[in-house]
Parts: C-alpha cells; structure tokens; sequence
C-alpha cells in the first residue's frame, strides 16, 4: 500500500471534513484562438495523464486510512474525457466557475477532469481543473508544457516522444517518509523540525488585527474576491537592488513590504505571515506534476527596539525568519498547527490570516502552432482560506499582484484601498531604505485631502462674550418667554433674569468672583437652573457636585479644587456641613437662605470669553478625579453650532446630572437660543421622570445616554415617539437598538453624539437615515466634526491613517 504524502493528506483531509469546498480544486482555463484540432487535443490530455502518475491516482480509503491507487495508462478507468460543448460569451464567467466549482470524489475519479466550451469556429475555452491533492501551483508550468509537446506530436500523428521522468510521485512520497521518520522519535528530523516551530511561534498572536469592514462570522464561508494591483518596472528594479544590498531575495523584501505595512494597518508589532514553500527540495522534482507544496509561517517583530526601525531593518528580520522557516520547512503545516494548539475557530485560518504568495518559477504557458493560447482568470479565486492573501507574480515588465480578499469581511472598495496601500508603502520603503517606517506614505495626496477635509466641521462664527451676556440679550428680546419648566413650576426669561442677578449680588458680596469656584450641590430642579446662571453672573465658575457619588470622591474634589462657596438645596444641606469641616476658608450656603439676603445693588462683573464656566470632574485614566476645565466661549461655540437650528430643540430636556457634561447641552443651547429647559424631577427611575417631564412639559428633544436609551427602545418607551430629536452618546448605542428606533419611530430623528468631557460635550455628531435599518451589518457611526472643529484617526506616529484603519482620535478647533 503506497500512503498519501503529508501535503496529500492535507488536502484529502479537508475533503473528508467538507467534501463540497471548492477551495480543494485548482484550475488551468486556458483561451485558444485559431483552428484547433479537438482530437488532437483531447490525445495530447491523454498522454499528460498518461506521463504523470498523479493525475491517475484514485485514493480509497480503508478504515478511515487513505492511500494512493495509481491506475496503469491503459486502464479504463484512466480514460480522460474531453466533452465539447457551446457557450455564449455573456455565459462563460458563470460557466467555468461552475465547471471549477464541482467536487470530486477521489475515491472513484481521476483528480482531473477536463472540458472544451467553444465560443465560435476558432475560438475556444479549455477549463482543466484538478483536485488540489494531485496538483499545486509549480505544476502548471510542466503541464502546459508537456501538453503542448504531447499536442504538436499527435497534430503529426506520432506519440511525444519525451524523455522518461526520473521519478514518479508515488516515489517522493516513500522518499519524504523515510527521511523524515517518525514525529514521536525525538532524533528525527521530523521531531527536531516541530521543536523549532513551537519555539518560534510560541506566544503567537490569536488573530491579526485587520482593517475589516464587519465583524468575523462564526463560521468562515470562504467567499472571495480579487482586487489588483501592480508595482512597475522601476519599482521592480529597486526591489531586486534592495534585496542584494540586504543578501535577501526578492521575496524577503515583498515580505517586509507586506509586514511593515500590516503594522501600519493596525495589526501590531507581532507580524505573522503565511507563505506557500515548493515542497521540490530536489532537482528530480521539478518536472513533476503532483502535490509538493506546504505552508509555512514567518514571523516579523515590527517593534522598536532602538528607535523606529527602518526598511532596511525590516528586511533584515524578515531575512532571519524566512531562512529559519525554508530551513524547517518539511512538517506538514496540519503537523504543526497540532504542536502549537492555538485557539481554534471556524471563522479564521489558523496561525496566520494573510498569504503571501510570489509567483516566480518556471513561466507556465502553452504554445502550440496555429493556436495564440492565453491564460484566463474566469472562475479563479472564487474561494480563499485567509482573511487577504497577496499574489504577485514576477514579469518583464513589473510585479503584477492580486489581492484576493474574504468577502466575509472586506467590501471591494476597502480591498483596493488595501492594494493601493501596499503599492505606495513598498514603492516608498524601496526608494529609501533608511527612513523609519512610520513614515512611509500609505495614500496619495488626493485620498489625504479628501481624508483631512472628511474630519472637518463646517467653519461657523463664535459669539464674543460670555454665557450671561448672550442670556440676558435673550431676556430682554422675550422677557415673557418660559425659560424653565419643572414639574408645577415655571419661570420666564425674565423672573430667571431677575432670581439669578440677585442671587449673583449675594454670591458676589460672600466672595464669588473671577478666578474662583463656587460648589454646587442640589438636585436637579428649576432652582439648580437658577444657581448655575447666578455663579456665572457673579463671575465665578461653578462646580457640580453629584449628590449619588461618595464622600470620599467629594471631597477629594474638593480638596484639588478649592472653592470659595458651596451651595446647597436641604437634600444635600447636611453633608455639605459635614464636608466643609475640614475647610476653614469653605462657607456652606443653602440656596433658599441667600435668597432671602437682600441684593447689594452692586454692579456684576462682565466674563471675559476665555474665563471658567465650569470645572467637571472625570475619573480619568488613573481612576483618580480628573478636574476639566470649560471657558465661556467654549460653551458658546457649542450653543453657536448651526446642527441646533432645525427646529427641533425648542424644548430640551434636561435630565442628566449637572456634573453631566450632557448638562451643558440641556441648559445652555436652549437657554442661549431663545427656547425652554424641561427639567425633569430627580426620581428613581430614569426612564419614568423622562416620560413624564415629555408627556407634561411636551419636550421636543433630549440627549439620551446609549444604555438607557437601549432600554428605553427595548420597552417601546412613548416618549421616545414624542420627542422630535433624540441625541444618543456616552457610549456607541447598540445597533439593533438603532433599528428598531428607525422602525418604530420613523417620526423622531435620531442623532448620535460623540465628545470627551474636555471638548464641551459633543466633539463629532452623526444622524441617522432611514436606511440604516435595512443594513443589518451596519454599525452607528459617530459622524464628523461639529462646527469649527477637526478631527483626526492619526497612528503612533501622528499619520494619519487610511479609511478603516484603527487608531487614535485626534481633536482641534474651538
């Protein structure tokens, strides 16, 4: 019994576990123009057959165990037919990937099969397509050849007259056995090999980080599409003296090219590669159709370990890897994804998501007289087992690549971006081997312009001033005008403009002024509204304190930021006491007794634009308080921005708490614009006082923070089909949640909002379309900038990065 060879095994294993994958079929789809002698031809297929032991191997199986049952030439059942049939040219894509597609059964069929479709009298389609177990990528070369020789002969009437391989497959096959030996003997070759690679790949990442357009599927479909690409005969010339200054191959430098660019893509420092290897270790090989390939992994440390290395580095380290992997590079690849054992998943190639593949052996092409033959790409690359997998192969005149891409993950738009990506980055690593690789260009000066300008917010002008001067010029156009709503009580413009300068004359005369705090513990209600305005009026910067945290990080804000005042509501009159004990220089004031003071009368002192709104406290990275401070002008550069002039924030809601940055939004665009704060009364449930503060005070829009709003969609909460416009943020809002509010309530526009705590509450913004609900892959976008603002995604090196590539945000503008 003469067993598989490991690569064999490899592919007939795959067959077993999923008989209809197209991925274990190759394919020659070669076009013929100019009188073609069919018999001719279908003699010539026959002979190939007959040459080659492999494409005459049925492999049966006998209690689960596979070997190899090579039929004689002569035999029946190794009869090669070669039907003939007509196909319109509009059909002839879907014809061949059709002919490619179809499974074999190895156990009862040759592993080739051939077809001849006929476009007309002198032009024909030859599809040959064979099972990945008979053939590989080297094997097209002495195909084509010995075909073409068989072809010339039997057009003469004669056999070919070819000399004799020195070895068949079957041959290689003991050959690879015996040298090898046993993985379980600890001296073989086979075993020392395995120690290598678990070595080497200990510690490999689980998955490589990629720019994908949607999440991994559970289960990997396969499905692929091609994107091309090409580096010209220049950029090739510079390739070949690189890889000679650096005593690399050609390939080395391609791999380098291929690593430092995935790190730039977001991938990491750790770079594993996948790589087919010829499998023909002898010169007897090379004539020889059958299965030799096997994969290997080279593995590329992309970091810095004295500085940014350069291209040249790069090169270096892939020369290292490369070597170590050829010079272990007989373990079957199945061998070794066992010795490694990394976590396995249906949804992703093992060890390596991405290939990459040079084409630069034996040029494979038929010629035979009378005939111009040319290879065709129709029904190739159909299927891919890797996230990406880059082909290039090797011509007179420049590298010409594919990309071929898992349709499971990328769009084709991404995948040519990707392609471009590599032609610039290895052009650019290539004609200067010394700059770091950070600095390589990854896209041309049009898609960065185009990248720059997407970041930026329409330019708008910034009132001068500050927050109580644009509100009382407010009060004075609608005195009578409501301001505030909460539960029974309202307030015009006018008796707010009244409460808060007398209660700023009091703040004022107890020490409130430029340059300091003042605290402000209360609840929300229409006199917090009142307190806020005051302590800006008085020309201090208020300090929100939320009553829900605990006393330890209360007072450690109060200890960094010092205020001269803390004003309080009787639910939070007696902590406060209790906190102002360890301050000789903190007067806690309640705010219904200094509104029972009589005013000073004096003059309030005007805030200058770039003077402290507010001070808000994050928890920062550290999970220590964090103070953030916002000036006048910076809140009214939010409340100036032209997205509040739609019509649908007359009425805002404000729920959030007033340490919130939310806040500012709920306050002071209404306030500043003419239009009415909702407030609703603190309650338990978040979800019941903004149903009830909508259905009494009918509010026309609210900010919403992404978990209560899944919930509020969740439970088809009314007020969600009674406010106007709803700003959802905090975090990304669940994308079902997004749906289902578009479906629902097609009459509320939904927003999502999208800022730190340090750029005045919203930074980038994003309304929603109808026909996000339709895409069920889509994800919440979080939009572009608000006016006078930009924003950048820029890499460790301050670049920035092309379309879907991760990195940092980065913020400027008002």
């Amino acid at each position: 019994m003469i067993p598989l060879s490991f690569s064999q095994l490899r592919f007939w294993f795959q067959g077993e576990v999923d008989g209809r994958d197209e991925s274990l079929n190759t394919s020659v789809v070669l076009r013929l123009s100019g009188t073609l002698d069919t018999p001719a031809l279908a003699a010539a297929l026959q002979d190939v057959v007959g040459r080659h032991e492999s494409l005459r191997t049925l492999f049966p199986a006998q209690d689960g165990e596979p070997r190899q049952q090579i039929l004689e030439p002569d035999d029946a059942a190794a009869r090669l037919e070669l039907p003939v049939r007509p196909v319109e040219s509009a059909a002839l894509e879907r014809t061949v990937a059709a002919a490619v597609d179809r499974p074999f059964a190895l156990a009862l069929e040759l592993p080739l099969r051939a077809e001849l479709l006929s476009l007309g009298r002198e032009e024909h389609v030859l599809v040959v397509v064979v099972h990945h177990v008979a053939f590989d990528g080297w094997s097209v070369a002495p195909f084509l050849r010995d075909l073409s020789v068989a072809y010339r002969a039997r057009l003469a009437g004669a056999a070919p007259g070819w000399d004799e391989l020195p070895v068949q497959y079957a041959d290689f096959t003991l050959w690879q056995r015996e040298v090898l030996g046993s993985p379980e003997d600890e001296g073989s070759v086979f075993a020392q090999q395995l120690a290598h690679w678990r070595r080497a790949l200990d510690g490999l990442p689980e998955e490589l980080a990629l720019p994908t357009d949607r999440p991994r599927p559970p289960v990997a479909s396969h499905r692929a599409a091609v994107a091309p690409f090409r580096l010209d005969r220049q950029a090739q010339g510079r390739v070949r003296e690189v890889a000679r200054e650096q005593g690399a191959s050609m390939f080395m430098v391609l791999h380098a090219g291929l690593a430092g660019l995935l790190h730039r893509l977001g991938a990491g420092t750790d770079i594993p590669v996948g790589s087919p290897v010829a499998g023909r270790t002898d010169a007897g090989l090379e004539d020889l159709v059958g299965c030799f390939v096997n994969t290997v992994v080279v593995r590329t440390d992309v970091s810095a370990k004295s500085g940014e290395p350069d291209f040249g580095e790069l090169v270096r380290r892939v020369r290292a890897g490369v070597l170590a992997a050829l010079t272990h590079q007989d373990v079957p690849f199945e061998q070794l994804v066992e010795a490694v054992n990394p976590v396995r998943s249906a949804g992703r190639h093992p060890l390596f998501q991405v290939m990459l593949v040079l084409q630069n052996n034996a040029t494979a092409a038929m010629r035979i007289p009378g005939i111009e033959a040319r290879m065709m790409t129709e029904g190739r690359d159909r299927s891919v087992a890797f996230d990406l997998l880059f082909d290039i192969t090797e011509t007179d005149t420049g590298l010409e690549g594919r990309l071929v891409y898992a349709e499971d993950l990328f769009d084709h738009a991404t995948a040519e971006r990707l392609a471009r990506c590599y032609e610039r980055f290895l052009t650019a690593a290539v004609a200067d081997t010394t700059l770091p690789i950070g600095r390589l260009e990854l896209m041309g000066h049009t898609e960065r312009q185009a990248l720059l300008k997407a970041g930026q917010g329409p330019v708008h002008p910034v009132p001068e001033g500050s927050v109580p001067l644009r509100f009382q010029e407010q009060a004075a156009a609608s005195p009578d005008a409501i301001a505030v709503l909460c539960g029974d009580t309202r307030l015009s413009y006018a008796e707010l403009e009244s409460r808060s300068r007398r209660l700023a004359e009091t703040l004022q005369g107890l020490g409130a002024a430029r340059e300091r705090y003042v605290a402000v513990a209360m609840e929300r209600s229409a006199d917090l509204v009142v307190a806020l305005l005051a302590v800006l009026r008085s020309g201090a910067a208020y300090l929100p304190l939320d009553l829900r945290s605990p006393d330890p990080r209360l007072r450690a804000i109060l200890d960094t930021a010092r205020p001269c005042l803390l004003l309080t509501d009787p639910s939070a009159h007696r902590r406060a006491s209790a906190w102002a004990q360890a301050y000789d220089d903190l007067t806690v004031l309640a705010l219904s007794d200094a509104e029972r003071m009589p005013g000073t009368g004096r003059s309030l002192p005007g805030n200058d634009g770039q003077d402290a709104a507010y001070v808000m406290y994050t928890s920062g990275s550290t999970g220590r308080p964090k103070g953030v401070l916002v000036t006048h002008r910076n809140i009214l550069a939010l409340c100036a921005d032209p997205c509040w002039a739609d019509g649908t924030h007359g009425r805002v809601l404000a729920h959030s708490p007033h340490s919130f940055d939310a806040s500012t939004f709920e306050l002071w665009v209404p306030l500043l614009g003419g239009g009415t704060v909702v407030v609703a009364p603190p309650g338990e449930s978040p979800a019941l006082s903004i149903e009830q503060a909508v259905a009494r005070h009918g509010a026309t829009s609210a900010f919403i923070t992404a978990s209560l709003f899944n919930v509020l969609v969740a439970q088809r909460s009314p007020a969600l089909g009674q406010l106007r416009h709803i700003w959802v943020g905090g975090e990304e809002p669940s994308p079902a949640a997004v749906r289902r509010m578009l479906e629902d309530f097609p009459g509320t526009l939904l927003t999502n909002g999208y800022g730190p705590t340090e750029n005045t509450t919203f930074t980038t913004s994003h309304r929603f379309r109808p026909e996000f609900a339709a895409r069920a892959a889509a994800k919440p976008s979080m939009g572009r900038g608000l006016a006078n603002t930009w924003v950048y995604v820029l890499d460790g090196c301050l670049v920035p990065v092309p379309v879907g590539v991760v990195g940092e945000l980065y913020v400027a503008g008002a």
